[in-house]
């Protein structure tokens, strides 16, 4: 392909950039029901074989601890050969971990569940740099739109995952299968598929266009070096403060509201309708967050990431288990605020990013995000085993106030 025609030619850049938002839909409904295992019933299966509720929190640190690994190679190894060979080898070995986690269920073999866990977080790396494969040749105001397509695409496969958690229950059983493996099946075809479309349709791939786009573009800049690397800094640590924090807050109330829910008798499938709940939330906002984003301005929408994880706090605190709409409000709202934040930063950090490095970049920061909800899902479990889910509820409710001195301290850094 002679990568000399979009460069000479506007138009087929244009082109290039909406072909590439399809392919990324399409592959990120697959991706998204591939997350429904991990965070519906993976603490559920954790506490079956280890029959107790502290470490109920360890696989979800485990596979975002795997995510935290595979982020740091998926970003590193895009920068070196593009966004269609790191995308799609990074959703295959998720696909692979999923079937790990299955094996492991079927033998009962805790030690393979965690090795398993572990691998099967690559898969959620890869979906959530996914979204930045659309940006890659998106003008400045169109960035916020570009991470928004991208994560509203995964909503369909995201939420209807949870709510096949029975019948993927049912279906494993029929195969002889525990059924809190069941959802563990349908991530590995939906991680399997999502690489495959990516490895087949994502061509040119967009982020080798944009490094020859912006050869030609650096021979007009007219900001100061000194200036525009500083600038990018405060972009990029506010961007990567601004989502570590959402993550922490997200992963650590949503990895025990299962269990929560599980100790006040509520059924598995009520259990996967507040995730869906939760999990739709988290990317069907971006239908209008990728345009406030662009509007309104990123800090602006990092501010209402900060209320309204607090909002979640409050509502999740304040419930006592027993009533399902309460959770349903508690996880959406933790979902929206997190979509929130998420947008908001990500868009930061390709706004503060040059070309050249922005895939190895967005890998690095995408390692802390990873790292954070690794804490957090740690951390959660023991937290509630010690105190209780109020307590915990209430607690991320008031670090997510810690957002709004972010965004102040760098209120010259432009939207």
């Amino acid at each position: 392909m002679n990568n000399q025609q979009y460069i000479e030619h506007p138009e087929k850049v244009e082109k290039l950039y909406k072909r590439t938002l399809w392919i990324v839909v399409c592959s990120q409904i697959f991706g998204g029901a591939g997350l429904a295992a991990g965070i519906t019933v993976g603490a559920l299966l954790a506490q079956d074989l280890l029959q107790t509720n502290a470490f109920a929190g360890l696989p979800s640190a485990l596979f975002t601890l795997g995510s935290a690994l595979a982020a740091l190679w998926v970003g590193r190894f895009s920068n070196r050969f593009g966004r269609r060979m790191g995308l799609s080898t990074g959703f295959i070995v998720g696909g692979l971990g999923a079937v790990g986690v299955v094996i492991a269920a079927v033998f009962a073999n805790v030690w393979l569940l965690f090795i398993s866990l572990f691998i099967y977080g690559a898969g959620t790396a890869t979906n959530l740099q996914a979204r930045y494969a659309g940006t890659d040749l998106a003008t400045p105001k169109q960035r916020g739109t570009a991470v928004s397509i991208a994560m509203v695409s995964t909503t369909l496969g995201a939420v209807a995952g949870p709510n096949l958690v029975e019948v993927m229950g049912d279906f494993a059983t029929s195969i002889g299968i525990p059924p809190l493996a069941g959802p563990f099946i349908l991530s590995a075809a939906a991680f399997l598929t999502a690489g495959i479309i990516l490895f087949i349709f994502l061509r040119p791939d967009p982020f080798v266009i944009a490094l020859n786009l912006n050869k030609n573009k650096q021979k007009t800049q007219t900001m100061d070096a000194t200036e525009r690397t500083e600038n990018n800094r405060k972009g990029i640590r506010m961007g990567a403060a601004i989502m570590v924090i959402s993550q922490i807050i997200m992963v650590a109330i949503m990895t025990m509201t299962p269990i929560h829910m599980g100790h006040h008798g509520h059924s598995l499938r009520a259990i996967g309708l507040v995730i869906g709940f939760h999990v739709g939330s988290m990317y069907l906002p971006s239908l209008f967050t990728g345009v406030l984003v662009d509007k309104i301005g990123r800090p602006a929408m990092a501010v209402a990431s900060g209320i309204t994880l607090l909002a979640a706090g409050i509502v999740a605190a304040t419930t006592s288990g027993d009533s399902i709409i309460v959770l349903i409000i508690a996880l959406s709202l933790l979902g929206i605020g997190w979509n929130f934040g998420l947008i908001s930063g990500t868009t930061l950090i390709v706004d503060s990013t040059e070309p050249m490095t922005r895939a190895k970049v967005q890998g690095s920061v995408d390692v802390l995000i990873a790292l954070s909800g690794a804490a957090g899902g740690m951390l959660s479990g023991m937290v509630v085993a010690g105190t209780s889910y109020t307590i915990l509820a209430l607690s991320g409710g008031l670090l997510a106030l810690l957002l709004i001195p972010i965004v102040i301290s760098t209120r010259t850094l432009k939207a």
